[in-house]
């Protein structure tokens, strides 16, 4: 049965995830390849195909609600864990692939904890990821930053912050930085609940081998250092900012 290939492999994919406990993931899949298989449907004239992609579209139907219901009785019960382990040198790891289906509408603060948002390339990494929240939280009103002061250039360190601040302001985003000594953990909390805790916070990316080379600005083509990635969600997340 000749099914559109590209639906073929998201579904693979999302069966892959799903196998592993990767749910919020498998169920990003299994929607792409269930709307190539409906869009399928739709211009298939043999009855013989017709009845294939109903029978498959039900099947995927079925297995993305019953996940769907699956992560929301987690949620419910505080028991919501999904875990992601970065590779070595592996590639296809931005923010955008590794959380984004997190960001939308329900996110209006968000709070970033981590003690490494000091040097020059740490505070880009920063900044790709307020570009991600403004793109994708249409409703987010306040960016809180709590990080580590850099003890060699603290007054750069805080421009770039001000810099970023001004500009976020364009978007009706409120940035506040925040330093503190004894910072350790590395996380990013979404008023939704959701919380993303990256082991090696944003910087977990290798330094690109030049200035001209892929992965430079996409970062889904930089290589990346080892690291894990854990996904929890709480009910307990303050419900407004302040």
């Amino acid at each position: 049965m000749n099914i559109e290939s590209a639906a073929i492999n998201i579904l693979k994919r999302g069966v892959e995830l799903d196998t592993k406990k990767r749910y919020t993931e498998a169920l990003v899949c299994y929607q792409e390849g269930l709307q190539i298989l409906v869009d399928k449907l739709k211009g298939a004239p043999e009855e013989s195909t017709r009845a294939y992609l109903k029978e498959k579209i039900e099947e995927y139907m079925n297995r993305a609600e019953f996940i769907k219901k699956l992560v929301q009785k987690q949620k419910e019960v505080g028991q919501f864990h999904e875990q992601i382990h970065i590779e070595n040198n592996s590639t296809g790891h931005s923010y955008k692939t590794l959380f984004g289906r997190f960001l939308d509408e329900d996110v209006e603060f968000v709070i970033v904890e981590d003690p490494y948002i000091r040097s020059f390339h740490q505070c880009q990494n920063f900044l790709r990821l307020c570009e991600l929240l403004v793109r994708s939280c249409p409703n987010l009103k306040n960016v809180e930053l709590v990080t580590s002061r850099d003890t060699k250039s603290e007054s750069e360190q805080r421009e770039r912050y001000r810099d970023l601040a001004n500009d976020l302001r364009r978007y009706n985003v409120q940035l506040n930085a925040k330093f503190s000594d004894t910072l350790h953990d590395r996380q990013i909390i979404l008023s939704s609940g959701w919380i993303i805790k990256i082991g090696r916070g944003l910087d977990f990316y290798k330094a690109p081998e030049n200035k001209f080379c892929l992965g430079v600005y996409d970062l889904d083509l930089r290589p990346c250092h080892e690291t894990t990635v854990d996904i929890v969600h709480s009910k307990n997340v303050k419900q407004s900012y302040g």
